[in-house]
C-alpha cells in the first residue's frame, strides 16, 4: 500500500526544484526514485491520468458524493443500489443508457473517501414509538428558549 501522499510528492517535487538531488529528495520524503523522476518527466498521478475513463465527470462524482454524506448525516444513508440507481439516472439524462460495471460503487467510494460504509442497526422500538408529532414540536421549543440559543 501507497504510504505517501500527494503533498510530500509536491514537497519532494519542490525540494528537487531548489536544487536538491532525486535520489535524496526520495529517501527524505519516503517516496520511490522511479515515482519522483515521472513526475519530473510529466506523467500524471494515476488519479488525473484516469480521470476521461471514468463515466461520471469528476464534478458529477463530487455532487454525488456530496448527495450521499447530506443523506447519511439525516439519518438515511443511501445503499449501494440507491447510489447506483441514481448514477444511472445521472448518465441517462447525458444519453449514456450503458449499465455501470459490477464493481462501480466500490470503485466510487474508494475515489471519495468521505464517504464511509457502515452496516445498518435497525432502530429500537421505544425510540421509533417515541417519536410523535407532539414530542418532536416540544424538542424545537425546547431549543428555541432564549438561553440555549445563545449557545
Amino acid at each position: 500500500m501507497v504510504q505517501y501522499t500527494e503533498h510530500e510528492i509536491n514537497l519532494a517535487l519542490e525540494a528537487i526544484g531548489n536544487g536538491q538531488s532525486v535520489k535524496k529528495a526520495a529517501y527524505e520524503y519516503g517516496i520511490p526514485r522511479t515515482t519522483l523522476q515521472s513526475r519530473l518527466y510529466g506523467s500524471q498521478r494515476r488519479a488525473a491520468a484516469f480521470a476521461d475513463l471514468q463515466r461520471l465527470f469528476v464534478s458529477q462524482e463530487a455532487k454525488l458524493a456530496s448527495w450521499v454524506q447530506i443523506q447519511a448525516d439525516l439519518g438515511l444513508a443511501p445503499t449501494h443500489q440507491q447510489i447506483r440507481e441514481f448514477a444511472q439516472r445521472i448518465l441517462n439524462a447525458m444519453g449514456d443508457t450503458q449499465p455501470l460495471g459490477k464493481r462501480w460503487v466500490n470503485a466510487f467510494i474508494r475515489r471519495n473517501p468521505s464517504i464511509k460504509v457502515q452496516r445498518s442497526r435497525s432502530i429500537d422500538s421505544r425510540r421509533v414509538n417515541g417519536a410523535s408529532a407532539e414530542v418532536i414540536r416540544n424538542w424545537f421549543k425546547y431549543l428555541a428558549i432564549l438561553v440555549i440559543s445563545a449557545i
